[in-house]
């Protein structure tokens, strides 16, 4: 009975993604390269587009430019946080959770409010600095967020370096620049790599920000997809980009993951550095005042965005109105999407709830047989249930637009069918997360158990699965916040009586309407500070 009932644990989850992940990728596969036998004629003929390269070029530097932003903005954050102690600094940190789990298409509409013609900003300065809809808000968009990811890790680990090296450096004559290049700087490097290389992967596989502030001159692979296969419906150049992109993303993602075991490792030392407390005087000092002014940079870089899509749903023509949610929660306003503001709020609740169940459900199993089994081809095992984490949303959405368009899967349309895509999309951080707090748990506390005649699977579920509840409610969390927020699947597979709350909002931006964008972003920023809120009082970590 155990024995059919831990094949039934690895069973279930393992037919899931095969029919809602593998399946899907085959077709791509399938279409990209399969034309009476294998051909890799589409994807020459992708290739040798100038277009096309252009667009592969343009995703490579843009992904790169938003790296190394990232860092210059994140690392004197993650110094600061590591070394020093001060007035605010929690509600700082806090803050830092806020734009990884807000909605890409809220912070894009937030960019547009500030850095358009008739811009916030525009308007102080008395000019357009040319930022949207070019490479620069692109670049900003994503600084903006991934560098609390920078500032995380990195500060994380700087905190675990054992002074002891730095004293024994300044020793020898070691000072200042010297002992941080020399000592400290090879120690951050696992921190640096792993969360550079994170960044670099969430800026590669970039949906809504490219396609919202770029537009199609400065397309991504995700957008140059998105438009083959929406607006020119060729799906043979979409399959060839979608198979290059995967290539790609597999190599980026196979990196990402050799540094985050390398991070793991490093930040397994267990000496914990003192912060620095920072009286009155040392913050009136050269140093404090430096410190003051990164703060002030990071709290306005974080919230200008917001605070610009708030002001803007309160006020027509500079006065204070309610118009704007009065149409939101108006059933009789649905100009655009085909179905009313309260039935999208309605379906992203639905949706979200649906996927953090599935999706926790998915990665628990995964987790109990990744972390608690032996068995061979666990590395295989491995890398075939994290594969998910290397494919992008658009990919996904294509995968499922040629898998299940004829029976006997005939799924294409359903509602359901957008809860499947939104478990896949979720599921790995979720797992990522449950996976951190199993890992932490010593294995020590289950041999006890067993030793106490519980079987394997019921010390699993009485003691470790409490001890990393944390990790589960983080997991569960993060994957609401990215259900009500996706856009790309959803877009390629919903039918209007299945509108979301992010579709609502790239519809309203499609046709200039920022008042009704402005207001429906507000609900999400509600709903995603919740979310922060909740991750942050827990304290776990799961970059």
């Amino acid at each position: 009975m155990g024995m059919r009932l831990k094949n039934l644990n690895a069973l279930l989850p393992l037919v899931f993604l095969f029919l809602f992940f593998y399946f899907p990728l085959i077709s791509i596969l399938k279409e990209g390269l399969w034309d009476n036998g294998i051909t890799l004629r589409y994807i020459l003929r992708a290739i040798s587009n100038s277009y096309h390269r252009r667009v592969i070029f343009f995703t490579f530097w843009q992904a790169l430019a938003s790296t190394l932003l990232t860092l210059f903005l994140g690392f004197p954050g993650a110094y600061i946080f590591a070394k020093y102690e001060f007035p605010g600094k929690g509600i700082l940190k806090a803050l830092l959770t806020v734009p990884f789990v807000m909605p890409s298409i809220m912070v894009a509409l937030g960019f547009i409010l500030l850095f358009g013609r008739v811009g916030i900003i525009t308007q102080i300065l008395g000019r357009d600095l040319g930022i949207l809809y070019s490479w620069k808000a692109i670049i900003l968009a994503h600084a903006f967020y991934n560098f609390p990811v920078v500032v995380r890790m990195v500060s994380s680990l700087w905190q675990r370096i054992n002074p002891h090296y730095e004293e024994a450096a300044i020793s020898l004559g070691a000072r200042g620049f010297t002992l941080f290049r020399k000592v400290t700087l090879p120690m951050l490097m696992p921190a640096i790599f792993a969360s550079s290389m994170l960044t670099f992967v969430f800026c590669f596989l970039s949906f809504s920000v490219p396609l919202i502030l770029g537009g199609y001159q400065y397309a991504t692979i995700e957008v140059d997809i998105f438009t083959s296969i929406m607006t020119l419906l060729d799906f043979k150049t979409g399959a060839a980009l979608a198979i290059i992109q995967i290539f790609l993303s597999l190599i980026f993602m196979y990196l990402y993951l050799k540094s985050l075991d390398l991070y793991a490792k490093a930040e397994k030392q267990k000496v914990f550095r003192e912060p620095v407390h920072l009286t009155f005087k040392k913050l009136i000092s050269a140093r404090g005042l430096l410190i003051i002014f990164y703060s002030l940079v990071v709290f306005l870089f974080i919230l200008s965005p917001l605070l610009a899509v708030i002001y803007h749903s309160f006020t027509y023509g500079g006065s204070f109105t309610l118009e704007w949610y009065r149409r939101v929660f108006s059933p009789e306003y649905n100009p655009i999407f085909g179905a009313n503001s309260i039935t999208a709020i309605r379906n992203s609740l639905l949706f979200g709830f649906s996927a953090v169940i599935l999706s926790t459900f998915l990665a628990l199993s995964i987790a109990y047989i990744m972390y608690r089994w032996r068995f061979k081809g666990k590395n295989f095992f491995d890398a075939i249930v994290m594969l998910p984490l290397a494919s992008s949303a658009i990919t996904l959405g294509l995968g499922y637009i040629r898998a299940f368009h004829k029976p006997p899967l005939e799924f294409l349309g359903t509602w359901y069918l957008i809860i499947f895509a939104h478990t896949i999309i979720a599921y790995p951080f979720v797992l990522r997360s449950v996976s951190t707090s199993l890992k932490k748990i010593n294995p020590n506390l289950k041999e006890a158990a067993m030793s106490l005649g519980v079987n394997e699977l019921g010390a699993f579920l009485k003691v470790e699965l409490p001890l990393a509840f944390g990790g589960i409610i983080v997991g569960a969390i993060f994957a609401f916040a990215m259900s009500i927020a996706e856009l790309g699947a959803t877009y390629m597979i919903y039918r209007p009586e299945y509108t979301t709350i992010t579709i609502a909002i790239y519809r309203f931006l499609g046709s200039r309407q920022l008042g009704p964008a402005s207001a429906m972003s507000v609900l999400l920023i509600l709903v995603s500070t919740i979310a922060f809120i909740v991750i942050e009082k827990t304290g776990e970590e799961i970059w």
